[in-house]
């Protein structure tokens, strides 16, 4: 996680200056997103929250996306990572979210995805959305580059210049 931090304290600087508010919405991350966020001092400024939606069950009991709302949506896609991004940024009022949903590893997912597959999106006054795929089946490391990817494009969102 030492690598997340140095991102974080620029996303939380830059937010804190702003007085904007984020929330996350993370899936194969499994919380290392939130945690490098909420590592800042004054987190509580903009961190409104955050779910690890990694199964079926957590997405109908923490997000309130229906069934019929994914309905022949991959859970490991561009258009479910965005509705992911949207709903947490609208449930809890928020400016910004970042979210992510992929295949970690070491195997892949049932939808077909290969280990260091992601979807990665942001919401919010800059909307993007991005797929990733790493290439390798090493759990940690992907969860830790999908983490830091997830970051970095909330960056270009913000504005904030590479370095």
């Amino acid at each position: 996680m030492q690598d997340l931090l140095p991102r974080a304290h620029k996303l939380a600087a830059v937010l804190k200056e702003r007085k904007q508010t984020l929330v996350v919405a993370e899936s194969s991350t499994g919380g290392l997103i939130s945690a490098a966020m909420l590592s800042v001092p004054g987190a509580s400024a903009y961190f409104l929250g955050g779910a690890v939606v990694y199964t079926l069950r957590a997405r109908r009991l923490l997000t309130d996306i229906q069934d019929d709302a994914v309905k022949g949506m991959r859970g490991a896609s561009e258009p479910y990572a965005a509705l992911m991004a949207t709903t947490a940024r609208d449930r809890f009022g928020a400016i910004w979210c970042i979210a992510e949903s992929g295949a970690a590893g070491p195997d892949g997912n049932r939808y077909g995805d290969p280990p260091g597959h992601t979807c990665l999106a942001v919401a919010g006054p800059v909307e993007r959305v991005v797929t990733l795929e790493t290439g390798i089946a090493d759990r940690v490391a992907n969860m830790r580059t999908f983490a830091a990817a997830a970051m970095d494009l909330f960056a270009e969102c913000l504005g904030i210049p590479r370095g």
